[in-house]
């Protein structure tokens, strides 16, 4: 584990990306008890609940969009093309009943929108390919060095 694990954050977040790490390369994790004791008389936590809860909701957002890429760049897809024929809508009407197009910047952003969701959806193809080649990459990486640990013995 700590061979492939990439310390990438400090703090109260690591925990999290430590356990998503491990679930992403099928690891086993299991949970240990240990001795619990009180804090030393005119000790002071480290802990801010709401600034380190932050953070590691930052980090889980974070790991999401890199573990996750396809189902995060979809979501950003879809949001985007809504609000793309939200804006679109009202346009195109005016123009089917006139043939006028009046309100050319809202057509314009409409357009935009639309091409940044097109581009959203190919990223989130390309890097959920990586992603999975990755892992492929790992597993191999993996049942190599099991394999020289058993001629080993």
């Amino acid at each position: 584990f700590v061979k492939t694990f990439p310390i990438l954050s400090q703090g109260f977040e690591i925990e999290t990306e430590m356990t998503i790490h491990a679930l992403d390369k099928n690891l086993l994790i299991r949970s240990l008890s240990v001795p619990y004791r009180d804090r030393p008389d005119g000790s002071t936590s480290k802990l801010h609940t709401f600034r380190d809860g932050a953070r590691v909701l930052f980090t889980i957002f974070q790991l999401y969009r890199n573990y996750k890429p396809l189902s995060f760049f979809l979501a950003v897809t879809v949001v985007f093309a809504f609000l793309s024929v939200i804006l679109f809508t009202p346009v195109f009407r005016e123009y089917v009943l006139t043939g006028l197009v009046p309100r050319t910047p809202t057509l314009i952003v409409s357009g935009f929108l639309m091409t940044a969701a097109f581009l959203s959806l190919g990223i989130g193809f390309i890097l959920d390919t990586e992603v999975k080649t990755s892992r492929q990459n790992f597993e191999i990486q993996m049942n190599i060095i099991r394999m020289l640990l058993r001629r080993g013995k």
